[in-house]
């Protein structure tokens, strides 16, 4: 977050603070990501079934958004919460945000998240290529993150920092939790001499910098769903997506999303129902061209575009626990490795 907007940030949570106070008593807050997204007539029929109106809060980028949960937590803002992933549960479990259970009937814990929150979708950050630009440089995809790193790949890859970007943090875990943290930062030093591009989010990384966009860079730290909704958001019907994902080792972060409670807010019974909404047959097929997430529950069908965003079949991730005691001195040593 600009540090700049800091007063103007703070001014507008304690406007929010203040707001919160005069809810009615049918209405149920719910802090989110700014990614979420769901059909409006969906969360209609919600809040018809329930006799309850939600009020939705876009928190900006998930840690932004669980920074000001924490910031107010002692009069807090909302009830439930969507959007805190396996790389923030523990930052938010230690920081007491959420009520550290869910009852049972509203969902079976998730090895990722433990039993605070109920998982909604996953996703995986991975490297994206443009097949265009792959084709014309005559030169093969890597096959490991340690060929990335040689000459023939100078100027290839464009990534979002991982101390403004939840997309370049997941990136910088998979490598370090694959390659190991000493290998892992040696590489990052080999890919500062490589011609490596960091910008401050996914959005420059992808709608800027990445070649498929007319940038300059043929591989961008992505999604692996990301083929998938070049498809789905194509201008032209095209039967195959014009970008791939290249799935290295130490390159494949697996990111699990879940909804839970806020530990001091109101209506517990309609937030319990909304962690059972968010997990219902509806949400789970909606979800994945709405947010390009798989859906977390079982057995939901995938839409037909998903075909394109193939699952890696490996993935790394560090444990929740060790993200959230040594992620903060991680982000500390890439910054000096890589930008310093």
């Amino acid at each position: 977050m600009n540090r700049r907007l800091f007063t103007l940030a703070a001014t507008a949570l304690a406007a929010l603070s203040v707001s919160s106070q005069t809810l009615a008593a049918d209405e149920l807050r719910v802090m989110v990501h700014s990614s979420f997204s769901l059909p409006k007539p969906l969360l209609a029929q919600f809040e018809t079934q329930n006799k309850i109106k939600l009020v939705i809060i876009k928190g900006g980028d998930a840690g932004e958004m669980l920074n000001k949960l924490i910031l107010t937590r002692a009069r807090p803002v909302a009830d439930a919460v969507f959007g805190i992933d396996n790389t923030l549960i523990g930052k938010a479990l230690a920081a007491g945000v959420l009520e550290p259970t869910l009852p049972q009937t509203a969902s079976a814990p998730d090895a990722h998240l433990g039993t605070a929150l109920a998982a909604v979708d996953y996703g995986f950050v991975t490297l994206n290529y443009d097949k265009a630009a792959v084709d014309k440089s005559g030169v093969a995809l890597p096959k490991t993150l340690q060929e990335l790193a040689l000459p023939a790949y100078t100027g290839w890859l464009v990534t979002p920092n991982p101390a403004t970007s939840s997309t370049g943090y997941a990136f910088l875990l998979a490598t370090i939790s694959g390659l190991g943290e000493e290998p892992a930062f040696a590489w990052w030093a080999q890919m500062r001499g490589n011609g490596l591009k960091v910008v401050k989010g996914w959005s420059e990384a992808y709608y800027t910098d990445f070649a498929r966009n007319k940038g300059a860079y043929p591989l961008v730290v992505s999604y692996a769903t990301s083929p998938a909704a070049e498809v789905f958001y194509s201008k032209e019907k095209i039967t195959e997506s014009p970008t791939a994902s290249l799935n290295l080792h130490g390159g494949v972060f697996r990111q699990v999303e879940g909804v839970g409670l806020v530990k001091g807010g109101g209506q517990r019974a309609a937030a319990l129902k909304f962690v059972d909404f968010m997990r219902s047959a509806p949400v789970q097929k909606a979800l994945q061209t709405e947010m390009w997430m798989y859906p977390a529950l079982a057995g939901t069908a995938l839409a037909e575009v998903m075909r394109h965003a193939v699952e890696p079949a490996a993935f790394e991730a560090p444990a929740a626990h060790v993200i959230a005691s040594q992620g903060a001195a991680w982000v500390a040593r890439w910054t000096k490795v890589v930008l310093k």
